[in-house]
């Protein structure tokens, strides 16, 4: 499948605007995911289950390799991304109201370089629509892999304000998240990586953390994991000051990482955005994931994100310190079947590679 994809299928998806394949293969997934019996079927082949599933923020995953966000915005193809081989999905950046996003074009790849530019802007549907998919589609209780929302700010939300629409999202989703990932480190909405300062972290970290205790305790469950998913351009003083108000918090883990702004040197594109895959943000993504991973002594769990396009990669990531990864630009690039291959290489591995 995967010569067949690379060779035959990449070259017609890669002929088109590259928002437009995104929303073709959007469609197949969504017709995937409406026919259950056909996913359970294609589910047999592609599971990879390790031998003793991987449990992390009082979660069990089937396997160590999840569907990072932006990919499914809005919740509507989980079930297909389980089938594929994902042990998790994480769907979003979801805002409390739908949004846009910026204007086309806003989604540019670079295929010397194995890697995408995006300044999509968290376009989405909203919570709401994000919670009648998942009630429908893939509800919770009736999973065989943990479904993570990732939330944001909208882009008229001024910076004092944003742990509203943080708590909001929070509110509307929690009957159908298995854990939530606070996104301030995307590049694309004006503003929202200062939510990463001294000057907002704390407030915004803390009241969400108290509406989840909240919650909880107003419900008779378990609080929510906690997330934060962090970019990779932060100085590693900022890296220290963000993992010291997760650990004081009792924040359950942290992603590392989002997309860059930086733009290595011979890069075929000047485009604005966030850049995604390649040997740039490999490399910086693991000296991030290494430097929390020592600096807490590993008592922080770790997810890591960027420039996975091959086993060798994934294994990177785990070397680093991290205890599962998420895919999306190499996604991309190698095919359907990615997840797959990388859940076998990494549950072979076992115990050698943690």
């Amino acid at each position: 499948m995967g010569f067949i994809y690379e060779n035959i299928l990449r070259p017609i998806l890669f002929k088109m605007e590259p928002e437009q394949a995104h929303d073709r293969g959007r469609a197949a997934l969504m017709a995937m995911g409406a026919l259950p019996l056909i996913c359970k079927l294609i589910r047999r082949y592609n599971q990879v289950c390790e031998d003793n599933p991987v449990r992390l923020f009082g979660l069990e995953f089937p396997n160590r390799v999840g569907l990072a966000a932006g990919m499914d915005k809005d919740g509507e193809y989980p079930r297909a991304i389980e089938a594929l081989g994902f042990g998790h999905a994480e769907v979003g950046t979801v805002t409390p109201e739908g949004q846009l996003g910026n204007p086309r074009p806003r989604l540019f790849r670079l295929p010397e370089d194995k890697a995408l530019i995006n300044r999509m802007g968290f376009n989405n549907k909203g919570s709401e629509a994000m919670l009648n998919a998942l009630s429908k589609n893939y509800p919770k209780g009736k999973r065989k892999m943990p479904v993570g929302v990732n939330i944001g700010k909208a882009k008229i939300t001024p910076l004092e304000e944003a742990v509203n629409d943080y708590v909001a999202s929070f509110r509307t989703l929690a009957d159908q998240a298995d854990y939530f990932t606070i996104n301030i480190s995307s590049p694309n909405t004006q503003g929202l990586r200062d939510l990463q300062g001294a000057g907002y972290l704390h407030d915004l970290l803390q009241t969400i953390r108290e509406e989840n205790l909240s919650q909880a305790k107003k419900l008779g469950r378990d609080p929510h994991p906690l997330l934060l998913k962090i970019a990779p351009d932060l100085t590693f003083k900022e890296v220290d000051e963000i993992v010291s108000v997760l650990l004081e918090l009792n924040y359950d883990g942290i992603i590392a990482t989002n997309t860059t702004i930086q733009r290595p040197r011979g890069m075929s594109s000047t485009e604005k955005g966030g850049l995604s895959g390649g040997e740039y943000i490999r490399k910086r993504s693991n000296d991030v994931i290494n430097y929390i991973y020592k600096a807490t002594e590993g008592k922080l769990p770790i997810i890591g994100v960027g420039g996975i396009d091959s086993v060798e990669a994934a294994g990177e990531k785990i070397d680093a310190g991290a205890s599962m990864i998420q895919v999306y630009t190499g996604w991309v690039y190698r095919g359907p079947l990615f997840a797959r291959e990388l859940a076998h290489a990494l549950k072979s591995k076992g115990e050698n590679w943690i």
